[in-house]
């Protein structure tokens, strides 16, 4: 199955050339240091508001050739946690192979991930990270799972399953979820509600971070695929988050009166 692009275009440059440009631009040729993560977040807007803290997060990771991508489902289409497990993914880059490998192994492993299609259709939250990997990673295979919101007990166990198929292959997995942070809140309200947020994730905390995001209304949308990381992150023996970078798209719109919250983190 080949899985077209939905909002090329319209998130990010369609063409090649204005895409490699536009992500040059974000560039800093003075950050030399790379990390080996084993998770990162990453905000999946249009890269005119958002792109800036995608950009600078990726660049700063050593590369991996398997990566596992976890979105939220904007849709409400397909199964609550769909894996696309077989064919490949459109990118204006270069096409994405998907790691059969991984993904044959996780349905077998796991009731919870389902092989589902219709929830990747039209959901962009994934789509969007490509190209920006493909810049700083070259050649990679592809896990995209789109995940609906569930209990946190249930954000482990499929944590722990995803660990235990790659734990052997580990230093070749890096594992991105992809959030936004709160949404159209006015500026210092949002910055006030995901620096609460941010705590939690900086003390690897998924069950915290849950907790806080229901009790203060904080309106992050990938709290699903943020919660997994961080419970697949410690499973992975990684013991320290940092925060590379955090805007809101007032940063760049002038507007801050109704804003959303845009977060890079590296976990290792």
């Amino acid at each position: 199955m080949i899985r077209e692009t939905t909002v090329a275009g319209q998130f990010y440059p369609s063409n090649p050339k204005e895409l490699e440009q536009f992500i040059k631009s974000f560039v800093d040729s003075k950050s030399i240091r790379k990390i080996s993560a084993k998770g990162m977040i990453l905000p999946h807007a249009g890269y005119s508001y958002s792109g800036k803290v995608a950009i600078t997060t990726v660049s700063k990771v050593v590369p991996k050739k398997r990566i596992i991508i976890l979105g939220p489902n904007h849709t409400g289409l397909g199964e609550n946690f769909s894996l696309f497990a077989r064919g490949k993914w459109k990118s204006p880059f270069k096409e994405i192979n998907i790691d059969e490998e991984i993904t044959i192994s996780l349905l077998k492993s796991n009731s919870y991930i389902k092989e589902d299609y219709l929830a990747h259709l039209h959901e962009h939250s994934i789509e969007v990270q490509l190209p920006i990997l493909q810049y700083f990673f070259g050649d990679f295979t592809l896990v995209p799972i789109v995940c609906s919101i569930a209990a946190v007990e249930i954000y482990r166990e499929i944590a722990e399953q995803i660990y235990k198929v790659v734990r052997d292959i580990i230093d070749d997995v890096l594992l991105v979820a992809s959030s936004d942070m709160s949404h159209y809140e006015e500026d210092l309200v949002a910055r006030r509600k995901d620096r609460s947020a941010m705590d939690s994730i900086l003390n690897l905390d998924e069950k915290e971070l849950v907790t806080k995001v229901n009790k203060e209304n904080i309106s992050m949308c990938g709290i699903a695929p943020v919660a997994i990381l961080l419970a697949y992150c410690k499973y992975a023996k990684a013991n320290k988050a940092e925060v590379v970078l955090y805007q809101t798209s007032g940063d760049s719109s002038g507007d801050y009166s109704a804003v959303v919250g845009y977060l890079g983190v590296i976990i290792h």
